[in-house]
């Protein structure tokens, strides 16, 4: 089992939750973050500091959500995409995009 960021986080990128992995396992892109799956110790202490609720199992993700899960595979390899070890400001309009279904069109992979 690995820990998986969702749609929830698409224009929001809240990065709390990168400050208390203990494997600096997040990856950003340019508005969303991935969690590497081969990385990941399955701790769960990030789950707890997103404060829109990005982040799930692996085993519990919907079943319309089930394509985030190849996304922060494939995501956490692509060479742009850089290990984010600090936090840092959520993006504009945060708070907006953060209850706003049907973003992964929205998806920034460059």
């Amino acid at each position: 089992m690995t820990y998986v960021v969702t749609e929830a986080c698409i224009q929001c990128k809240y990065t709390d939750c990168v400050t208390v992995c203990p494997m600096d396992c997040f990856f950003e892109g340019p508005n969303f973050l991935v969690i590497h799956p081969d990385e990941c110790i399955d701790c769960s202490i990030c789950v707890a500091e997103c404060p829109v609720e990005a982040i799930v199992s692996d085993q519990d993700v919907t079943p319309e959500q089930q394509v985030y899960v190849e996304l922060n595979r494939s995501l956490s390899a692509h060479p742009a995409w850089k290990r984010l070890t600090e936090q840092k400001a959520p993006l504009p309009d945060h708070e907006h995009w953060a209850s706003q279904p049907d973003q992964l069109a929205l998806l920034k992979k460059d």
